[in-house]
This record gives C-alpha cells, structure tokens and sequence, in this order.
C-alpha cells in the first residue's frame, strides 16, 4: 500500500483512478503480477499482489513512477506524489486463510472510512474496488485473480461461491456496524496495518531466515518488537559464531575460559556493537555469568 504526500488526494476523481487500474494492468503484463485485490481510497490505495519473479520494487517504481508522471500532466502539476516508499506486507499463500483475511481486509477499506452510512450503502457499490468483481464474473478484468482469497474460504470462483462470498462479507459489515472498535473486528487486521509479515510460524521462521543480514535499523520501526528481538537474535548467533571462528575458539572453550576472558569480551563487543539483543543473551550465551561487568563494553569518544 501507499499513501499520498502529505495526505494529498492521488484520485481526485473517476478518470484519476481509471489511470491508475489502466497503468497497474500495464506493469501485470510487463511484470507477469497477479492481482488478487484492490482498493483505491482517494489518498492510498491497497493491493494483494503476487510476483512470480523477483520484480516487486522494480515493479513498483514503474507503476508509481508512471501513474505520477500521468497525474501531473493531467493536472499540470510537478513532484511528488506518493509519500515515498510503498509498504509491503509478506503473506503466506500456501496454506490458511491468510490470502482470504488480506482481501477482505482490503474489501472492507471503503467501510472504515469515518461516517460510512451501513443503512444507505452497500459495499458492492463501491466500484474502485475488486469487490464487485468478485460478485460478477462478466465485469472482471483479465488481470484479477479471485481463486485463493475465495479457495481460503473454502470457495468456489463458481455463481454459488461467489454469492456467498457476498454474504460473508456482508455478515463481516453487520459486524463492523455493531462493534464499538470496527477496526479490531478481526485480530490479525492489526498484524497488516502494523506487522511486516502474515502467516504461520513457519512462514515466520523462513522469512526470518530470508532476513537475517538485512534488517537496517532506520526500517526497524516496519517491524513489530516481536519479530525484531527474534531477527536480533538469529543474527547474534551468527555474529558469535563468526567471533568463534576468527579466534580459533570452539563451543566447548566458552565453557572451559573463565567468565572474565578478553576473547569472551572481544565477541560480546561484536554482538553488542551490531546487534540489540538483551545483555541477559550476550552472558548467557557466552557463559560471561550475571556477575559480569559490561562497562568495558562502552563505546567511548
């Protein structure tokens, strides 16, 4: 998803998002995406998107890079449009109803907008949105794919899956409509707006290991705290390992050297120095005992 800078409106009105689903076809077709959902809300919009190539960011600069140059001809404008960098959630479509949970999450945008009217609306009116695709299969676009969001729900792209893939999502609405918080209806909707990845444990724990080396510390806000002491750690277990290796130190020598060693110092200042794992770990896992005094670890001027 992206946000307009500053806020500013990126649809100001039907021929804006008519652009804007025209170019996203163009770079489906350059880039070989599959769209499973959409939304555009006037200063963002939201995809379901999946690369069957590794072509995400370049993909991306086209499509943003391209719909602003078409905006600011049309309105006789210069700049930016988009608040910089998109921001990409990590879903596992392999299993689960993780696919189904983002497209609805996507579907129900419209709804959560302050002021909605659920007596006088209805959700498949809203027609920049794959929603209403996903009810009439004469009005979808060659380039949207509604199998896996409704296969999650255990759905056929049939008249029949399709009906009731419009109840269910009604019956999400009378939820919305009836709860005091409509935006924690549903738990993991927190995990897209705040998290960077959704899927089972597993699905974590190879994205993790995908991660390891990359995370920069001015992206850490993109990550929960979870997920970020975990990536810490995976990357201090290997940072020790390396410190192990440059001073020809085996596992069983952390036992046998004394709590104090300057070896034992040597490697927590290289955890220390690149990671932000607790020094409860750092002790812990170089057998530094409780009693060990880090001051020498200071970064001095």
């Amino acid at each position: 998803m992206c946000r307009g800078n500053r806020q500013q409106a990126i649809f100001r009105d039907a021929r804006d998002n008519r652009q804007f689903l025209d170019t996203l076809e163009e770079v489906c077709i350059r880039c070989g995406w599959r769209i499973h959902a959409y939304v555009l809300m006037g200063n963002h919009y939201h995809l379901l998107l999946e690369t069957l190539f590794a072509n995400l960011v370049r993909g991306m600069q086209w499509l943003q890079g391209t719909y602003t140059k078409r905006f600011n001809v049309r309105h006789k404008e210069r700049g930016h449009l988009f608040q910089g960098r998109y921001k990409a959630l990590l879903v596992d479509g392999s299993a689960g109803d993780y696919f189904s949970t983002v497209g609805g999450y996507i579907h129900l945008n419209p709804v959560r907008v302050k002021g909605y009217d659920f007596k006088t609306s209805k959700l498949e009116g809203y027609v920049w949105s794959s929603f209403p695709a996903y009810l009439k299969w004469v009005e979808r676009p060659e380039w949207l794919c509604v199998d896996r969001v409704l296969g999650g729900l255990g759905l056929m792209d049939s008249r029949e899956g399709r009906a009731q893939y419009g109840e269910y999502m009604e019956m999400r609405m009378l939820e919305m409509q009836h709860s005091s918080e409509p935006w924690k209806v549903d738990a993991r909707w927190k995990e897209i707006r705040r998290g960077w990845c959704l899927g089972d444990a597993a699905f974590r724990e190879e994205m993790l290991e995908r991660l390891d080396g990359h995370l920069k510390v001015g992206r850490r806000e993109s990550f929960s705290g979870e997920d970020v002491t975990k990536h810490d750690e995976v990357e201090a277990e290997r940072l020790v390992k390396t410190g192990l290796q440059i001073l020809s130190l085996t596992e069983d020598d952390l036992v046998q050297l004394i709590k104090s060693a300057a070896a034992k110092y040597a490697i927590a200042w290289l955890v220390r120095g690149k990671t932000a794992v607790r020094t409860r770990w750092i002790k812990d896992r170089l057998n530094m005992g409780s009693a060990t005094n880090f001051a020498p670890l200071s970064k001095t001027n």
